[in-house]
């Protein structure tokens, strides 16, 4: 089943007196089971294109469906919670909390969800147990290598047993051999679900190399899939 499901999306900006297209009828069906790279130059749509996905932005044009649902008609507050509750992020520079521990970083989407932090540790330590971090739960990211804290972003963002995880750059900070296993948990983390996408923009030809499918971004439009 088709867990993103995007149909000649435009998406444009406003920048002073010109108008820019971010995306320019771009197409493209995603499926669960799949490591999926985002590949392309600068300024290519990529970025643009996973925070449609994401509901963090909405096009100009075109229809997005996500795990079901149709972005385009959903109001500020349900693409907030969707956000929340269905879609996983994990990001460059990791975004975690610095004065939280690991398990309670990874906690967080719960807490945000009104659950107490102490119902929702059960599940944060195993998840961290999961991604190799068991002996780290009571860690804050300070006491933690650029590895390990892009670890504990990753279970933050299967906190929610989401669809789909959205990655930007999961490897930018990481040296090569970091960067290869966290790559090598993402795939994991993707095919243990038969119906779980990750999806990942990178500029690295090593990483998308390891992907199930490559989908290449180039003027605001889909210019290849394999």
């Amino acid at each position: 089943m088709a867990v993103v499901e995007a149909t000649e999306l435009v998406r444009e900006y406003r920048i002073g007196t010109e108008t820019v297209r971010a995306l320019d009828g771009a197409s493209l069906t995603l499926e669960g089971g799949q490591f999926v790279s985002v590949v392309g130059p600068s300024g290519a749509g990529k970025s643009t294109l996973l925070h449609i996905i994401g509901a963090l932005d909405v096009p100009t044009s075109g229809t997005i469906e996500v795990d079901g649902t149709d972005l385009t008609a959903l109001n500020d507050d349900a693409a907030s919670e969707f956000r929340r509750r269905r879609v996983g992020f994990i990001f460059q520079f990791f975004n975690l909390v610095p004065t939280l521990t690991a398990w309670e970083n990874v906690a967080l989407p719960r807490l945000l969800d009104a659950q107490s932090l102490r119902r929702a540790r059960p599940r944060a330590v195993e998840l961290l147990e999961r991604v190799g971090l068991g002996g780290r739960v009571e860690h804050r990211p300070s006491e933690l290598s650029g590895g390990q804290m892009q670890r504990v972003a990753i279970a933050r963002s299967l906190m929610m047993d989401p669809k789909i995880l959205l990655a930007d750059e999961p490897t930018g900070n990481l040296d090569s051999r970091t960067g290869a296993d966290v790559l090598a948990l993402l795939s994991e983390v993707a095919h243990d679900e038969p119906d779980r996408l990750v999806l990942m923009v990178t500029h690295d030809a090593n990483a998308a190399a390891v992907c199930d499918r490559i989908v290449t971004v180039r003027d605001g439009r889909i210019d290849g899939s394999h």
